[in-house]
């Protein structure tokens, strides 16, 4: 994704992307801070709109509200198509989705009243946060877990698949044992019951009443306990085995080059990586 400004030389265009993208500088780190406000209050409004009570209350404020922040996300969506050098670059990617997402919702409403609860959407905008406060070394974390999930996607899928057929050996059982007569009316009901009991998730809507059921039923809910742990100690074993190798993901700083605008200069950085200038 090519987040470049449109312009480099000094101009509003320069001096509004600085603000807008990048938060080293104390305007861009006081604009991104007031959005995160702004993202809050607006999910805020949409979830008491939401209640009844209030609603008859404050029903007319709220709505005034909801259309206050729609158009300050949509100027703020604008600013930043106007700023960057390829727009679509942007438009297209994570969050300029996320970003167009959060305004559409209010707009549909216009069509489809109950369109605007899907406002709550603007919460993932939240993970601004991440650049904001210095936390990006957060997402090489995150990394850190989803490649030990990938790396034992296939035992984990052999796991399931055992899960599975136990689910379906005892919920088909279950259904011989107790009958529609006491709630397992067919196959695949008797196997939703068994993965309810099996992840010790309990609703009660079926239980088994004959003696059969019942011991079948607490040998499954016994057999859940040890097979909740199975991944997890997957997962660990992966996680610990790459922790052994892993390394430290660098913190770099987020302000480009006022030369070249180039990126990943590292903290302690004097001068660009690319171009030699000053940083």
């Amino acid at each position: 994704m090519d987040l470049q400004p449109r312009s480099t030389a000094p101009g509003w265009q320069a001096t509004a992307y600085r603000v807008i993208f990048e938060s080293d500088t104390r305007a861009g780190r006081a604009f991104d801070i007031a959005l995160l406000v702004a993202i809050v209050l607006s999910v805020l409004t949409v979830m008491l709109d939401s209640v009844a009570e209030i609603r008859l209350v404050w029903g007319s404020l709220l709505r005034d509200l909801e259309w206050f922040f729609t158009g300050l996300f949509l100027l703020e969506y604008l600013a930043r198509l106007a700023v960057v050098r390829r727009p679509l670059a942007y438009a297209f990617s994570l969050l300029g989705i996320i970003d167009f997402l959060s305004i559409i919702p209010t707009l549909a409403a216009l069509l489809i009243a109950s369109s605007r609860y899907l406002l709550a959407i603007r919460t993932l905008r939240l993970l601004r946060v991440f650049r904001i406060f210095k936390l990006g070394r957060f997402v090489g974390e995150g990394e850190f877990i989803v490649r030990a999930l990938k790396d034992s996607r296939f035992k984990i899928l052999v796991f399931l698949s055992a899960v599975l057929m136990l689910v379906i050996a005892v919920g088909s059982l279950m259904y011989v044992v107790e009958g529609g007569q006491n709630g397992f009316t067919s196959i695949p009901k008797s196997i939703y019951w068994a993965i309810v009991t099996l992840t010790t998730v309990g609703y009660g809507d079926i239980s088994p009443h004959t003696i059969v059921g019942q011991a079948l039923a607490s040998l499954l809910m016994i057999l859940g306990y040890a097979i909740i742990a199975v991944p997890t100690g997957i997962v660990s074993a992966h996680m610990t085995g790459a922790a052994g190798s892993a390394t430290p993901a660098p913190n770099f700083k987020q302000a480009a080059c006022a030369h070249c605008r180039a990126t990943g200069h590292l903290p302690e950085a004097a001068f660009c990586w690319q171009c030699g200038g000053a940083v």
